[in-house]
């Protein structure tokens, strides 16, 4: 009982600062909107963090969590894949690919591919605004290598490189950046506390043939600025309430998680999000979330069904959020374990 009554007390005052970080949020302030380049690697990705609001930075244990924290492939037993696909607002689509392997019980390694595809828009100039004839798109790739250790049975740490392009018809961008995070079951009351810095790397600029004029038959090139990448801290805890590994709620056929994440990143106000995920023997999943102190982006909700055997698991996931006035998203994952 005394257990219950100090993790309530925990719950509720990390909720309470959420709900204080959602009133700050919708003040009058001055903000660094739009100031990074690449600004598409902070879209949420992998289904199940996507359903929980992606409150994913403590609860990540698989591939499609190394955008949210490079630690997350320290609990993969043998082998992992995951895809997924997302209709995103606009008619914008992305994709993810991930393939993660236990090397040797302490060292892990990983593949994450991310592909972002705008959809073809008209091209269009001063003297004719209605448009060209022609199409261009906008697409950018996001390639992570991950590496990550199990120090002790309750820390694991993870470094990931990674290689950014974005183009935009015919002029592009291009660095190189990485990130970090770390895993630790605090052993207090089941809390599991997750950290990570992602998008840590050089100012980057666009070059191209898109940038070149032709004046007087000379060719010039426009001059383009720097910008920074979206560096993004995220702080998680998560615990168990109800399952097999809880300290609140012993249960061998049904689980309850709980996680909340703080974010901060450099071109945004701080968010909190929560997310929850019921569990019924490891076989069917039904999961909730909501974000605080985002301008769009509320409430989701999603579920999933594993398929076990003792060689392998497929997983079939989805995810539907609300944007709020850009209307709403789906997105579906397949996950494999063998």
């Amino acid at each position: 009982m005394k257990n219950i009554k100090i993790y309530y007390i925990v719950l509720f005052s990390v909720i309470t600062s959420l709900c204080y970080t959602q009133e700050d949020a919708s003040q009058d302030v001055v903000t660094k909107v739009a100031t990074c380049a690449a600004n598409w690697l902070k879209l949420e990705t992998g289904t199940r963090a996507i359903s929980m609001g992606g409150a994913y930075t403590a609860t990540a244990n698989d591939i499609s969590g190394v955008p949210y924290n490079p630690a997350s492939i320290a609990f993969i037993n043998n082998q992992q894949a995951f895809l997924s696909q997302t209709q995103y607002v606009a008619d914008i689509t992305y994709s993810v690919m991930g393939y993660g392997r236990n090397l040797t019980g302490e060292d892990f390694v990983g593949l994450h591919i991310f592909a972002l595809d705008s959809g073809p828009m008209a091209v269009t100039t001063e003297d004719e605004p209605d448009g060209t004839g022609q199409d261009f798109k906008v697409t950018g790739v996001c390639i992570r290598g991950t590496y990550a250790k199990l120090v002790t049975n309750r820390l694991r740490i993870g470094v990931t490189g990674k290689y950014i392009r974005e183009d935009i018809f015919t002029s592009h961008m291009q660095t190189f950046a990485f990130d970090i995070g770390s895993n630790f079951d605090t052993g207090i009351y089941g809390f599991v506390l997750g950290m990570s810095v992602t998008n840590l790397g050089p100012e980057v600029k666009f070059e191209g043939e898109g940038l070149e004029i032709d004046i007087d038959d000379d060719t010039f090139s426009k001059i383009t600025e720097e910008f920074p990448l979206p560096m993004t801290f995220r702080l998680g805890l998560m615990n168990q309430i109800i399952g097999p590994a809880s300290d609140i709620i012993a249960s061998d056929n049904h689980t309850l998680l709980l996680a909340m994440d703080g974010i901060n990143s450099r071109d945004y106000t701080v968010q909190g999000v929560m997310g929850l995920e019921y569990g019924y023997k490891d076989i069917a999943y039904v999961r909730f979330g909501n974000r605080f102190g985002h301008d769009t982006a509320k409430w989701s909700i999603g579920g999933g069904f594993d398929i076990n055997t003792d060689d392998f698991s497929v997983g079939l996931d989805y995810a539907y959020v609300n944007y709020s006035i850009l209307d709403f998203t789906h997105q579906f994952g397949l996950s494999f374990e063998f």
